[in-house]
């Protein structure tokens, strides 16, 4: 006897076809990866650095971030328009990556 007869298979729709748990695992988190661009089309991952396009008003900070303001080492945040950053005086700033371009 084979060792996959142990192997849990799971019916995929999209395919017609049975696969194993583990296949249909990878094939799901590959799917559920967000792509994250900027401004101009630039791919954007973690722990890049971008800069504003356009002046932003920091809603409860009372300050406004300039056009060119560099902002270092983003995290994505699993939405496909939203990336987290630090910048000074500012905690849990979150942008949208419509305003910003990959440095």
């Amino acid at each position: 006897m084979s060792d996959n007869m142990d192997e849990d298979y799971v019916y995929d729709e999209a395919s017609g076809e049975w696969v194993s748990a583990a296949d249909a695992k990878a094939a799901t988190a590959q799917n559920d990866a967000v792509e994250v661009r900027d401004a101009v089309g630039n791919l954007l991952a973690d722990g890049d650095q971008v800069t504003l396009i356009k002046d932003l008003t920091v809603k409860g900070a009372g300050q406004t971030l300039k056009r060119g303001t560099l902002i270092k080492s983003i995290r994505l945040t699993g939405d496909a328009q939203e990336i987290d950053c630090r910048f000074d005086g500012i905690k849990g700033l979150v942008l949208r990556a419509e305003f910003v371009r990959k440095r």
